[in-house]
C-alpha cells in the first residue's frame, strides 16, 4: 500500500426504510476508525411491497443519495462495497435500478439474498466475540427480518424471514393508532412468517442480539436499560398502538414513529417463535458487517475467504448427493487450467472462484433426473442461497454449470440475454475450461493425476499425466476442441503420458 488512503473502506447500505453510508480506517489493532457517517430515511421500499416495483420518484431520491455518497467515497479514495436488501431485492425493475446506479453514481450497487444480509449482519454483530460464545442475531429490516446463529465471530446457521416493519406497516395501513382487533391480526401474521421461515426447533440461547434502528427504537420505548424482556415487550407492543402517530412522533424521528408497532410486532413474534427471555439492543449492524467483509477481501484474507465459500458450496452439493470424487477432480483440473492459461483466456482473478464453485456443483442437477440435469443444475443453483455469493454471482455460477454439456452458451439465448458483453465473455471462456475438465474425467473414476497446459506455436497443448486408461477421456476432449476454440481462439490438443 503506499498510503494510508489505499486502506480506506466504505460501505453502503440501501435498506428499505433508509440509506446509509459509512467510510472507516482499519487499524492495526483490527478495529475500524470511522472517518464519515450518514444516514437518509429516503425510504427506497415505498410502495415496493404493494405495488412490486420502485417508483419513478422513489428512484430519483436513492438515486441523488448515492451519487452523494459515491462522491463521498472518490474523495476519501475508498475502497467501497453498495448493497441492497429486500425492498431492491424484491422489485420488479431492479435491474434498471441497479444499472441507473451504475450510470449515474458509478457504484456497483449490489442486491444480496437474504442469507447473504444475514451472513454480513452477523460479521458485523459478532467481531470480537470469544471464540466460545454461542450466539443469536436478530435484524429487523423493512422488507424482511434475519434471524442467524454463530459461534465466536463466526456465522453459523442463516436464516431470512420476508416481514419487515415497513412491509408489515403497508400492508396493514398502520402508521396511526393500531386498534386492537387489527393488532391481533398483525400478530397472527408476523406469527405465521416466522413458523413458514424457520425451523420448529433452532437450537438457540435464551438471549438474543438485536441488530437495527428498529430493535433500538422498540428496546428504547420498553426500557431504561438495553435489555428488554418478552414479558415487558409484549406491554410494549399495546403501548405503542395505542399512540396516535403525533404521539409516537414526539418519542422518535417521523419516519420511526411510523413503523415502529410493525417493527415491535415483529420482534415478539421472533421471540415468541425461538424461545427467548431477553433480547439486548446492538449498535452494529449490516454496515458494519460489509466493512469487515472488505477488510476479509485483502490480500492477506484472501485465503480464508476463498476458502469458506468453498465450503459453503461442498455443503450445497452433499445436499444434493453429489459425486463428490468427481466433482473435487473437476473443480481441480479446471483450476489448473485456469492457473495456467491466465495469459490465454485474460479472465480476472476473481472469475476463479467462479470457476470452482461451477465445477463443483455442474453435476447437481442429478438429483432431480439424470435426463436434462444440467438444466435442473441451472435451476438449482440459481434458486440456491450460496453464503459468500452475490446474486449475481450465483447467476454466473449456475450458468457455467448449466452449459458443461450438450449446447454451448451462445448469445441471444433466452437465458444470457440479460448478461452485460463482459459476463458473457465470461461466462463462454469459464465453461470452455470446464468442459475440458469435465472430459478429463468423463469415467468419474480420476484416471488423470496431474495436467500441464502451455501456448506453444498458437496451440494450447495439454500434457495429462495418467494413472489408468484415458481413452474415453481423450475421446471426449477432443469433442470439446471445437468448442475452445471458439470461446478462447485457441486450439486445444491433450497428451496422454503414464504416470
Amino acid at each position: 500500500m503506499k498510503n494510508g488512503q489505499d486502506r480506506i473502506l466504505a460501505a453502503i447500505d440501501v435498506g428499505t426504510n433508509a440509506v446509509r453510508l459509512e467510510i472507516a480506517r482499519p487499524l492495526p489493532d483490527g478495529t475500524l476508525e470511522t472517518l464519515h457517517q450518514e444516514r437518509d430515511p429516503i425510504r427506497p421500499g415505498e410502495g415496493v411491497f404493494t405495488s412490486g416495483v420502485l417508483s419513478r420518484a422513489v428512484a430519483d431520491r436513492l438515486l441523488a443519495t448515492l451519487r452523494r455518497y459515491a462522491a463521498l467515497c472518490r474523495r476519501h479514495r475508498a475502497r467501497t462495497r453498495a448493497v441492497a436488501t429486500s425492498a431492491v431485492r424484491e422489485a420488479r425493475n431492479r435491474e434498471e435500478i441497479v444499472r441507473r446506479v451504475r450510470d449515474e453514481a458509478g457504484l456497483e450497487l449490489e442486491v444480496v439474498s437474504g442469507r447473504e444480509e444475514a451472513r454480513l449482519i452477523c460479521l458485523g454483530v459478532l467481531h470480537g466475540r470469544p471464540a466460545s460464545a454461542r450466539s443469536l442475531v436478530i435484524d429487523i429490516g423493512g422488507g424482511s427480518t434475519e434471524v442467524a446463529t454463530g459461534q465466536g465471530e463466526r456465522p453459523r446457521v442463516l436464516h431470512s424471514v420476508a416481514v419487515g416493519a415497513v412491509r408489515l406497516t403497508e400492508i396493514f395501513g398502520t402508521s396511526g393508532r393500531v386498534s386492537p382487533e387489527r393488532l391481533a391480526v398483525m400478530r397472527s401474521y408476523a406469527a405465521e412468517a416466522f413458523r413458514e421461515a424457520l425451523p420448529r426447533r433452532l437450537p438457540t440461547p435464551r438471549v438474543a442480539l438485536g441488530s437495527s434502528g428498529t430493535i433500538n427504537a422498540v428496546v428504547g420505548a420498553g426500557s431504561d436499560s438495553r435489555r428488554l424482556t418478552r414479558r415487558r415487550l409484549e406491554r410494549t407492543v399495546a403501548e405503542l398502538a395505542g399512540m396516535t402517530l403525533a404521539e409516537r412522533r414526539r418519542r422518535f424521528e417521523p419516519r420511526r414513529a411510523e413503523i415502529v408497532v410493525a417493527g415491535a410486532v415483529i420482534l415478539e413474534a421472533a421471540m415468541r417463535h425461538l424461545g427467548l427471555d431477553t433480547v439486548v439492543a446492538v449498535d452494529t449492524g449490516l454496515r458494519n458487517g460489509v466493512l469487515r467483509d472488505l477488510m476479509r477481501r485483502s490480500p492477506a484474507a484472501a485465503a480464508a475467504a476463498a476458502e469458506g465459500r468453498t465450503d459453503a458450496v461442498v455443503a450445497l452439493g452433499r445436499r444434493f448427493g453429489f459425486d463428490e470424487r468427481h466433482a473435487r477432480q473437476v473443480a481441480r483440473l479446471a483450476l489448473d487450467l485456469f492457473d495456467q492459461l491466465a495469459a490465454v483466456h485474460r479472465l480476472p482473478a476473481s472469475a476463479r472462484g467462479l470457476l470452482e464453485a461451477a465445477a463443483l456443483l455442474h453435476d447437481v442437477g442429478h438429483a432431480v433426473s439424470p435426463q436434462r440435469h444440467h438444466k435442473h443444475t441451472f435451476y438449482l443453483v440459481a434458486n440456491a442461497d450460496v453464503p459468500g455469493f452475490s446474486d449475481q454471482e450465483r447467476l454466473l455460477v449456475a450458468l457455467v454449470a448449466r452449459y458443461h454439456r450438450r449446447t454451448p452458451p451462445e448469445a441471444g439465448r433466452p437465458d444470457l440475454e440479460e448478461l452485460t458483453a463482459g459476463e458473457l465473455r465470461l461466462v463462454r471462456r469459464l465453461v470452455a475450461l470446464l468442459r475440458v475438465a469435465d472430459a478429463l474425467d468423463r469415467s468419474h473414476h480420476q484416471p488423470v493425476a496431474a495436467v500441464r497446459a502451455v501456448l506453444r506455436d498458437g496451440i494450447v497443448r495439454v500434457a495429462a499425466r495418467a494413472r489408468g486408461p484415458v481413452d474415453l477421456e481423450l475421446w471426449d476432449v477432443a469433442r470439446e476442441a471445437a468448442y475452445f476454440r471458439q470461446a478462447i481462439g485457441r486450439r486445444v490438443e491433450v497428451v496422454a503420458s503414464a504416470r
